[in-house]
């Protein structure tokens, strides 16, 4: 009966820190493959449905407020694109076992990053 609990409350925590800027969706794909035993593949594909209404809503907010510089954008789709549909291939083409460890060292290398830069900023 309260097997929906955890994923409701997970969702919940996760909505919240992605408004506050925090990767929302990559602690929910955290919590789904640690906590709730989903496998790595369809937590990345819930992953990738959490974040695309947030991205639209973002980028529609940008948009709103004056903040995408249109070059910019012009220059990310295409290049972004082709690499969502390269890793896209390489994600099916390749065991999951073999993504996990340069994921959680990406995950580590990226919290240090943010960690590094809010040090400076705070000086």
């Amino acid at each position: 009966m309260t097997a929906w609990l955890l994923p409701l409350l997970a969702g919940f925590g996760t909505g919240i820190l992605s408004a506050w800027g925090v990767g929302g969706g990559t602690l929910l794909l955290l919590v789904m493959t640690l906590f709730l035993g989903v496998n790595q593949t369809t937590a990345q594909g819930i992953n990738l449905l959490y974040f695309l209404p947030t991205a639209g809503v973002a980028l529609l907010s940008h948009r709103k407020n004056g903040l995408l510089e249109k070059d910019v954008v012009k220059a990310a789709v295409p290049t972004g694109l082709a690499a969502a549909a390269a890793a896209a291939w390489v994600a099916t083409a390749v065991d999951v076992a073999v993504l996990r460890k340069p994921f959680g060292l990406f995950l580590l290398y990226s919290g240090m990053m943010m960690l590094r830069q809010s040090g400076k900023q705070k000086k």
